[in-house]
C-alpha cells in the first residue's frame, strides 16, 4: 500500500517514575517514525497527574513533536484552568485536548467552576482565541453516563458548537458505529473532523476491563474469538492485529480524516498496525 497521506496521533498516559519516562523516550522515538501530527498525554481529572503530565509535555516539546495535553475541567476552579493554559501557551503549545473528565473518588460534580467540556470550550475561545486547536471527546457508542443516545449527541453538538476545533473518538471495534455517528453529528450541522480512536489489543482480560469502564463496545463475534484462545497471547495478539488493521483500512478508506491510536505506552503492536496501513 502506498504511504498513506493522512496523519496519525499518538497518546500516552503520565508515568510516575524515572524508568517510566525513560521508556516513553523510547517509545516516541520508534512512533516519530511514522511523522505524527501530535503526541497527546493523558490527565487525571481535579489535577491527580498534572506533574507527569506536564513533564511528558515537555519532554515531548523539547524532541521535536507537537504535544496535546489533556485537560479535564471537573473540580478545578476557573482561574486555576486560566492559569495552566497561560503556562502551555508559554511553552509552546498549541493543541488542547478539553474534556470534562472523570468525576474522582468523593467529589461530588459541584466541585470546580465549570462541570461539562462545551463551558471548558467557550473558556479557552474567550481566553486565548484561536490560539489553541482545540479537541473534544466523541462516543460513536455514546458516553456511558449519556441519560439517551439522543442527550449524548447533543452533548457533543454542544461542545463543537462552543467552539471545537476536531474531535477524538473513544476506541470502538465497529465503524459502521463510527460513520453512524459521523453523520448523525453532520444532520446537527456539525462538520469538525471526527478522529477514530484505536485502541489495539495485546490482553483480552485487560481489553475487557477498559471497555467496561469507558463503555466501549466489544462485539459478541470478537468477544468470543478472543475468549477462545485463552491465555495464547501470541495468537490473541495476532488475530486482534488483522481485526484492528482491516478495520482502520476501511475507515481510512471511507472518509476518516486521520487516525489516533491508544498506546497505552507500548509502541510494538501501534507500528505494526502503522506499517501494515503504508506508513
Amino acid at each position: 500500500m502506498a504511504k498513506q497521506s493522512k496523519k496519525l496521533s499518538f497518546e500516552f498516559f503520565p508515568t510516575r517514575t524515572p524508568e517510566g519516562r525513560a521508556k516513553q523516550v523510547v517509545t516516541r522515538k520508534q512512533l516519530r517514525q511514522f511523522d505524527p501530527e501530535f503526541f497527546s498525554c493523558t490527565s487525571g481529572a481535579g489535577g491527580s497527574t498534572r506533574d507527569g503530565t506536564m513533564q511528558a509535555i515537555t519532554d515531548i516539546l523539547s524532541e521535536g513533536t507537537a504535544a496535546a495535553p489533556h485537560l479535564p475541567c471537573i473540580g478545578m476552579q476557573r482561574q486555576e484552568i486560566v492559569d495552566l493554559l497561560e503556562e502551555y501557551k508559554s511553552m509552546g503549545v498549541r493543541h488542547i485536548v478539553a474534556l470534562r473528565g472523570d468525576i474522582p473518588s468523593g467529589m461530588g460534580m459541584g466541585s470546580g467552576s465549570l462541570h461539562y467540556a462545551n463551558e471548558l470550550v467557550e473558556l479557552i475561545k474567550t481566553e486565548f482565541g484561536s490560539h489553541f486547536h482545540i479537541e473534544i471527546a466523541a462516543y460513536p457508542e455514546f458516553h456511558p453516563q449519556a441519560r439517551s443516545a439522543e442527550d449524548d449527541l447533543n452533548n457533543f453538538v454542544r461542545k463543537a458548537k462552543a467552539g471545537a476545533d476536531s474531535a477524538i473518538t473513544q476506541y470502538f471495534f465497529n465503524a459502521d458505529a463510527y460513520f453512524r455517528f459521523v453523520d448523525d453529528v453532520h444532520a446537527r450541522g456539525i462538520n469538525i473532523p471526527i478522529i477514530p480512536g484505536i485502541m489495539p489489543v495485546a490482553s483480552f482480560s485487560k481489553l475487557a476491563r477498559f471497555s467496561d469502564t469507558c463503555g466501549a463496545e466489544i462485539p459478541r463475534w470478537l468477544r468470543l474469538k478472543l475468549q477462545s484462545y485463552a491465555d495464547d497471547s501470541t495468537a490473541i495478539k495476532a488475530f486482534a492485529l488483522d481485526v484492528v488493521t482491516e478495520m482502520c483500512e476501511r475507515l481510512l478508506r471511507e472518509g476518516a480524516p486521520s487516525l489516533h491510536f491508544y498506546t497505552l505506552n507500548q509502541a510494538g503492536l501501534v507500528s505494526t498496525i502503522c506499517q501494515r496501513l503504508g506508513y
